[in-house]
């Protein structure tokens, strides 16, 4: 299951990553919002990276308009991987090398057609282990406050 969060930019974005979902067999929770109105990505973040972290959800997908407010709100949630992109490139190496589990991406940086083309590959690619599990470690160690 894939937990979907936007804000008031995000909302048209937010519907086309919808259909792509759909489309790829995928199921989706939406943690909001669905209206133009202005409103705080961090409660939406929060919401949909909760979700990732208690194991509700897979991964999520949120949407602010740069992608970067609404990452750094969803970063703090204890247990998750977020990576901000506006590339395939990032998008896939963040899942194959740094085992990411929530995408962000900017509405005002990101076209829609490039939007699902980010989300396909980091959808579709698969963690690589190795080397790059013992850098997750390190990573969940600095997060619970042990020192390297």
């Amino acid at each position: 299951m894939i937990a979907l969060a936007c804000d008031h930019t995000g909302i048209e974005m937010k519907k086309e990553i919808m259909k792509l979902l759909d489309g790829m067999g995928l199921e989706w929770k939406d943690f909001g919002v669905n209206e133009a109105v202005s409103c705080d990505y961090p409660i939406y973040g929060y919401r949909a990276a909760k979700a990732v972290a208690d194991g509700e959800c897979d991964h999520a997908i949120l949407i602010c308009g740069t992608g970067i407010g609404i990452g750094i709100a969803a970063s703090k949630v204890k247990g998750v991987r977020v990576c901000t992109c506006s590339d395939v490139y990032s998008a896939e190496l963040s899942k194959r090398h740094n085992n990411s589990n929530i995408l962000t991406m900017g509405a005002r940086v990101v076209g829609v057609d490039l939007a699902k083309m980010i989300a396909t590959h980091w959808l579709t690619a698969e963690f690589e282990g190795g080397r790059h599990q013992r850098r997750i470690d390190m990573i969940a160690a600095i997060e619970n406050g042990e020192e390297l």
